[in-house]
């Protein structure tokens, strides 16, 4: 009898240390959903005089561009996507798989670069129509491709956002029973209709979510859009917040751009309506690997060479003869401090946003109350959001409680704090957390899961509290998916503009800055080697990516060959 209350107190001293990650699980959320909370806030402030300016002469051009650049973009993503990813997946051509990790390479580049890029190839001044005009083809005053318009930004955020599309088919794709299409193929039904009535229907929810992705990147996007004079409501926002001097307008504005956000993710989910697709057989396979043969085998090689050439072959090799023009002007010290600085902020935001995901997704993990899962599920809604929306969610409060403590230092002391969160460091990556969280979460949410619950119990009755059963037990198996959210973070952060515009401290540039402003001030050659850098700095995480997903697959093994 004396012994029983013994068994009673380690379960209390461990309801306690489980209460702790619940605590870390609503810490590490909620401070990141602080951005949308903000926004979301100035829907219910009153409407000044700027917004009806704004409402009575621009509002109904960022509206059209918006809804022109979404219909516009997604249907080239949507196609390019998935014919690629169905091709490269189910068929046999040559340098297939070549191109199974080549059609991801446009991931490493930065939509504003391809822009810069294009237009200085494309332009009346560039290479090209110089050539045509040396040839006879062109008259100086014939018409020719504008590059600066609504549909050079869509052809553009179309070759660079396909491969979002393409990533989550190819995976659903692979995914997928081989016995349901081997039915299809007994039924005598050829490839096309195995892919309309079999394999489209089966990977929807992979495509659609893909298609979400890239959309929500058309809505970030700024520095082609600005730099091509297509008002959108991003550089509404900007110009609102700097030329205007308008906080409270700037973010209404964001409060209607987030709107459409969360509207896209929730249409992604309302598409599928009441279908369920599953996967009725276990038998995991070789993949069919339809031989194509003579103009099936050319259309396919062209299909996936296409979209690799004109989103990453041609832009990369442009900016690699204008590095080396221009290399020795551009490469100096001020050059070096730009990289530094990228690299500074991209390591720090990748550590410190990926720790905070590996904290949140663990403490879910071991305590999944209600109201943790939703903290956390907001904290996600950041990725949703423009960089611009989020700098605006950012700035304010940052300001306020700057100003508030400056009032109280100069009423109490007679002393000014200045600026301690405003335009600081800190401001920037905070909204780099803010904004990447989500990536960084759904990859070690996607890792935890693979770990089967037995091994919590296992370390249980070893003694291992959560603690040490995360250091000792679910970080090593976790290592890999924690390495690739990282990654993942790291290349969006180099690639970042529009809130770095805004937020970054006085006089600190990164690469993707200085990219922007050179090529704002038609410097586009001496704008190579920077934008190069920054490709350079994405490539290495787009190839790991991709070998990641071809291992994913159920029956690896017996699927390698395909």
């Amino acid at each position: 009898m004396t012994a029983a209350p013994a068994p009673m107190r380690i379960v209390r001293g461990e309801r306690r240390r489980i209460d702790v990650w619940l605590l870390v699980a609503l810490l590490g959320a909620v401070p990141v959903s602080v951005p949308a909370l903000v926004i979301l806030g100035y829907l219910f402030a009153p409407y000044g005089d700027i917004w009806h300016h704004l409402a009575q002469t621009v509002l109904p051009r960022y509206v059209l561009n918006t809804v022109s650049l979404l219909v516009g973009v997604g249907a080239a993503v949507l196609v390019t996507g998935v014919a690629t990813a169905w091709v490269v997946t189910m068929c046999e051509f040559p340098l297939r798989r070549a191109f199974e990790w080549a059609l991801l390479l446009p991931l490493a580049m930065p939509a504003y670069v391809v822009a810069y890029t294009y237009t200085g190839l494309l332009d009346v001044a560039g290479p090209v129509q110089g050539t045509l005009r040396e040839w006879g083809v062109l008259s100086p005053g014939d018409w020719f491709l504008p590059i600066r318009s609504l549909g050079g930004a869509v052809a553009v955020l179309g070759v660079v956002l396909y491969p979002y599309v393409y990533l989550l088919a190819r995976a659903a794709f692979l995914q997928q029973s081989v016995a349901a299409l081997e039915v299809s193929r007994t039924l005598g039904r050829g490839p096309w209709h195995g892919f309309l009535h079999v394999g489209l229907p089966l990977a929807r929810p992979g495509i659609a979510a893909g298609l979400a992705l890239a959309l929500m990147e058309v809505i970030n996007d700024f520095g082609t859009v600005q730099y091509f004079a297509v008002d959108t409501f991003t550089t509404g926002i900007y110009r609102t917040w700097l030329a205007l001097g308008s906080p409270s307008t700037a973010a209404q504005l964001s409060a209607a751009l987030m709107a459409f956000a969360l509207a896209l993710v929730v249409m992604e989910r309302l598409s599928r309506g009441g279908a369920r697709f599953h996967h009725t057989g276990g038998r995991y396979q070789r993949l069919p690997g339809y031989r194509l043969r003579g103009a099936g085998k050319a259309a396919a090689f062209a299909v996936c060479a296409l979209p690799v050439l004109v989103g990453f072959a041609i832009p990369a090799c442009a900016l690699a003869i204008w590095a080396a023009e221009t290399a020795s002007q551009v490469a100096d010290a001020r050059f070096r401090g730009y990289v530094m600085n990228s690299l500074v902020l991209a390591t720090s935001a990748a550590a410190l946003t990926t720790a905070l995901a590996l904290a949140v997704g663990y403490a879910l993990r071991v305590r999944p109350r209600p109201m943790a899962v939703a903290a956390a599920r907001l904290a996600t809604a950041g990725y949703a959001l423009p960089g611009a929306v989020i700098a605006v969610g950012v700035m304010l409060p940052f300001a306020q409680f700057d100003n508030a403590l400056d009032g109280w230092m100069r009423a109490r002391f007679g002393l000014s704090t200045g600026l301690i969160l405003s335009g600081t460091i800190a401001a920037v990556l905070f909204a780099y957390m803010a904004r990447f969280f989500a990536a960084a979460f759904n990859g070690v949410e996607a890792g935890l899961a693979k770990i089967t619950t037995s091994m919590d119990a296992a370390a249980r009755t070893l003694g291992l509290g959560p603690g040490r059963s995360l250091a000792r037990v679910h970080l090593p198996m976790l290592w890999s998916s924690v390495l690739t959210a990282g990654m993942i973070v790291f290349v969006d952060v180099m690639k970042e503009l529009p809130a770095t515009l805004i937020i970054r401290p006085f006089n600190f540039d990164t690469l993707a800055v200085r990219t922007f402003e050179m090529a704002s001030d038609e410097q586009l050659h001496m704008a190579a080697v920077p934008a190069l850098a920054i490709v350079c700095a994405g490539i290495l995480p787009v190839i790991v990516i991709s070998r990641g997903i071809g291992r994913g697959r159920p029956g690896h093994g017996a699927a390698s060959g395909a």
